[in-house]
């Protein structure tokens, strides 16, 4: 296989030593893009630090467009960092999806995490929680669903059941606690006209504990932290942020920066090593 190309993130954080530590125990093609080392210390923000973080991505897109690497791998950057650098973007995925000419968050690319025990795909990324809920659009529950049965079936070879999340405690308890479900609903019905395997809205503190049973190859979030902390809590060591929706694989660790340990030799390569291990399995998958 093509190498993978691996970025190495905020120089001041953890992600060369965890890339570095992950490469010495797997057996994968890589070509590493990034500064090794951060300017001013570790753990410190600055426009530096970002900079090289940014002319790391720009450098490892290059060589997959050159066809020189398959699929990329990203070590954490930091928000404040590129921010500071000239970025727009607060994060990679949204930095990727532009590069990409993908412009319609949840119609043409969105933000899925994959483990062994859970799988989730969020509707709604950074941004407030207020926000979040103005955002439970019918329309786009509908496109998310569909965009993730479409990648989960290029990743596994088959169609997946896809469990919709609803926004409020008891998925609304018929309206004494919000109406929001009342789109949802509208959007899973949307998905399962076009031929997606997809229930719900369904309360989200069983439909996590069901998806890990396996009742569900799927969960459709509806903000951040309602699948994020799951997932973290369930797979930390064995989970990764996966862009759907781009014309090549990419995936990340499901970690920040880690400015409080950065430079002291103690990050623990787990969640890189399953990344770069997981890129690997599934890149050719992408291979024009």
């Amino acid at each position: 296989m093509l190498p993978l190309a691996i970025t190495l993130g905020d120089p001041a954080g953890v992600g060369p030593e965890v890339v570095k530590k992950a490469l010495r125990e797997v057996d994968v093609p890589a070509r590493m893009f990034g500064a090794r080392e951060p300017r001013g210390g570790y753990g410190i923000v600055s426009a530096e630090n970002g900079r090289a973080a940014l002319d790391a991505i720009n450098q490892a897109l290059d060589a997959i467009e050159r066809g020189e690497c398959s699929a990329l791998v990203n070590a954490p950057i930091h928000k404040q960092s590129i921010a500071l650098a000239g970025c727009r973007y607060p994060g990679h995925t949204e930095l990727l999806a532009a590069r990409a000419g993908r412009t319609r968050y949840a119609h043409d690319y969105a933000m899925y995490f994959d483990s062994p025990t859970l799988r989730v795909a969020l509707l709604t990324v950074h941004e407030p929680l207020w926000s979040a809920i103005r955002r439970v659009n019918g329309e786009d529950i509908a496109a998310l669903t569909k965009l993730t049965a479409r990648e989960y079936a290029r990743f596994y070879g088959t169609q997946p059941r896809i469990g919709v999340a609803a926004m409020n405690p008891h998925a609304g308890e018929g309206g004494k606690f919000g109406d929001e479900e009342e789109e949802i609903l509208r959007g899973v019905e949307i998905a399962k006209r076009a031929g997606v395997n997809a229930s719900g809205p369904w309360p989200a503190d069983t439909l996590f504990l069901a998806a890990r049973e396996g009742k569900y190859d799927v969960v459709v979030a509806m903000y951040h932290d309602q699948g994020l902390i799951p997932i973290k809590m369930l797979a930390f060591a064995s989970s990764m942020n996966v862009t759907i929706g781009l014309p090549y694989l990419r995936v990340s660790v499901d970690h920040g920066t880690a400015f409080d340990i950065a430079g002291k030799g103690v990050a623990d390569a787990a969640p890189m090593r399953y990344a770069i291990e997981w890129a690997a399995r599934h890149a050719e998958k992408f291979t024009p």
